[in-house]
């Protein structure tokens, strides 16, 4: 071998390996990084636990409300923060499920019960029952989690096995059963059933109007071809699947008759439901009236099988009005209950559908009973408001939950407001203000 191929094949060798160990170095520090993610949000999750458990503790003992709001609010925020460093983490077990879903209720009974204390008002018999529950197994869910922690220290587990691991096969291999620990400790929990607002929320974790079966690609193309038309359809193609959004889907994208422009259209794998439509035609001229557009939606949306749809607030962006309808029931408007329709003001061709927030929380509602009256309800308004409109309303609160309101429109020194008042605790939940511009009608 010639004396210039000798240098050039080790100098080969040297960046072949070099090149090998800066790849391994990469990974090496990757795993690393990645390790040190999971020790940290599981050592916060562990301290999360901790905290819940013990203001629980306080709260079973408190009889002061104002002391007892300051507890179980800082309960509700660090069972929040738990929820949160449980999803940071590699676990996939059913027992960690029950795990997240026993947080959540912790949250939201923790919620509930503060502000009955900020109104004023003594937690009952049956409430400190219930505090002394959830005491109890978050004990047990604190105790299996600092056994894991022991676990993980000593290196007995690591986060590869939590990842790559069932914990079936885990527990065999390592004669640990943390996970079915887990599990077991919630088997006799069926989660608080009491009266209140939130209650359907609190024992329900799911898309409440995402109901029936599960279909596949095929069927979800032949729903699509049956919403926009079978006889405008000049072709429809499948898109594949949407994963990992809020509600998993097929998408379609379909060519009609006599046009130029494309429809995109999302079916849900469950159930069958009309997701999302999107339709960029160009709308050059307005022919009718924002009123006659908003009629035209509401009737669209009749046809499609969304019965009892009122609308609630729009904004016009060039020629295409985008509108807010909210389902309504025996005269409450479900504001949770949300489809928004994007209506061409030529024609009033229906341009765009998004029904995520109708799906999402559709349902019957049971705690729909009013405790005070409406004249109860009116003397909780600031006096200087002028009342120009009422009526009864559900809405969202911050923490995702819903509560039913009486819903006054007024006025004060010009400016007009949405004031919402608990229909069954006279609390003040909401206020909103109006705004009516050149584009719309709009809340903030």
């Amino acid at each position: 071998m010639k004396k210039s191929q000798f240098i050039f094949t080790t100098i080969l060798i040297l960046l072949v390996f070099g090149l090998g160990y800066y790849a391994y170095y990469l990974n090496q520090n990757s795993n690393n990084v990645q390790k040190n993610t999971y020790d940290y949000s599981f050592s916060e999750l562990v301290n999360c636990v901790n905290n819940v458990e013990n203001y629980l503790a306080k709260a079973m003992i408190s009889r002061s409300p104002i002391h007892s709001a300051e507890t179980l609010t800082k309960t509700w925020g660090e069972a929040n923060l738990a929820i949160v460093y449980f999803e940071n983490i590699p676990f996939n077990d059913k027992g960690t499920n029950q795990s997240i879903k026993f947080l959540n209720q912790v949250s939201d009974y923790a919620y509930t019960l503060s502000r009955k204390n900020i109104n004023n008002q003594e937690l009952t018999d049956e409430d400190f029952k219930n505090l002394k529950t959830l005491h109890t197994y978050c004990v047990d869910l604190k105790n299996t989690l600092n056994e894991l922690s022991l676990e993980l220290n000593n290196s007995v587990i690591s986060w590869d096995d939590l990842e790559s691991k069932s914990s079936i096969a885990f527990d065999e291999k390592n004669d640990i059963n943390v996970f079915s620990s887990i599990e077991s400790n919630f088997d006799d929990y069926e989660g608080l059933i009491y009266d209140g607002a939130y209650s359907n929320y609190i024992v329900k974790n799911v898309k409440l109007g995402l109901t029936g079966d599960e279909i596949d690609e095929e069927k979800a193309k032949e729903k699509a071809s049956e919403f926009i038309g079978k006889d405008k359809l000049e072709n429809i193609v499948s898109n594949g699947k949407i994963v990992g959004g809020d509600i998993e889907a097929y998408s379609f994208t379909v060519k009609v008759k006599d046009r130029n422009e494309k429809i995109d259209i999302d079916i849900s794998k469950k159930g069958g439901w009309i997701l999302q439509i999107t339709d960029d035609r160009n709308v050059i001229d307005k022919k009718i009236s924002e009123k006659d557009a908003i009629q035209k939606g509401k009737e669209y949306l009749a046809s499609k099988g969304y019965q009892n749809m009122k609308e609630t607030y729009y904004i016009k962006n060039e020629n295409i009005i985008t509108v807010n309808y909210a389902y309504q029931e025996n005269d409450i408007v479900m504001y949770p209950d949300l489809i928004k329709l994007k209506i061409a003001l030529d024609n009033g061709d229906i341009l765009g559908l998004e029904a995520t927030g109708y799906l999402n929380a559709h349902t019957t509602r049971n705690f729909l009973q009013e405790v005070i009256t409406v004249d109860e309800a009116r003397s909780k308004l600031n006096p200087s408001l002028e009342i120009l409109s009422e009526g009864k309303a559900v809405i969202p609160l911050d923490n995702n939950k819903e509560v039913y309101c009486y819903e006054f429109k007024g006025k004060v020194e010009g400016k007009e407001f949405l004031v919402y008042i608990n229909a069954q605790t006279g609390a003040e939940e909401e206020i909103l203000v109006i705004l009516e511009t050149e584009g719309g009608v709009l809340t903030i």
